[in-house]
């Protein structure tokens, strides 16, 4: 259940009630009901090749539930064996939801964006989602150079030449009419990063 719930970012008792006819493993896909999910909206839940591992690998052991434990669905999570576990790995302060918090931590720092994490996870509201911004910076360097080039020149190697002041006049004249509307005064053309 854990590693399921690292795969999924499903909160606890949507892993622990989640039942084989909410799962189409050749699909690939699993389904939260709105009246089941935290936010009262269903949850599409694409299943990547971990928890679909997870999957195959208790299919069969019960006809309803994916996950269960004597017969029946695992109701707590925050147990003895919980909490034993916790200890031989030597992790401390660590809450069955923190799996949650771990794998959209997860999705931030690989380039999962914000807006596709918020539809992942289920979240009602953007703001839920924000907790996890900071942890993106590197994605926000990479999709910074998705304008690089588009200006027509590499600003960074003109970065020494200004260009002159255009007149009103000369802008006419480079313009086609019907173009850009000329400046009531001159102006310079951008060729610097000052």
């Amino acid at each position: 259940m854990a590693i399921f719930s690292l795969a999924t970012g499903l909160r606890q008792s949507n892993v622990s009630y989640l039942r084989w006819d909410q799962v189409n493993l050749d699909t690939g896909y699993a389904w939260i009901h709105p009246d089941e999910s935290k936010s009262g909206r269903a949850i599409n839940v694409p299943l990547n090749n971990d928890a679909l591992a997870v999957l195959h690998e208790v299919q069969g052991e019960d006809n309803d539930y994916c996950f269960i434990y004597q017969g029946k669905p695992v109701e707590r999570t925050s147990t003895k064996a919980w909490h034993a576990a916790l200890k031989r790995a030597g992790i401390e302060n660590f809450r069955w939801h923190d799996l949650r918090h771990t794998w959209a931590s997860w999705h931030a720092q690989n380039g999962t964006s914000l807006q596709e994490l918020q539809e992942l996870g289920g979240w009602a509201t953007f703001e839920m989602v924000l907790r996890y911004a900071h942890l993106a910076k590197g994605q926000l360097k990479r999709v910074a150079n998705n304008v690089d080039g588009t200006i027509g020149t590499n600003l960074a190697q003109t970065r020494k030449v200004k260009s002159p002041a255009v007149s009103s006049e000369a802008f006419r004249i480079m313009v086609p009419r019907g173009g850009i509307e000329p400046p009531t005064r001159g102006f310079s053309i951008l060729c610097s990063t000052d």
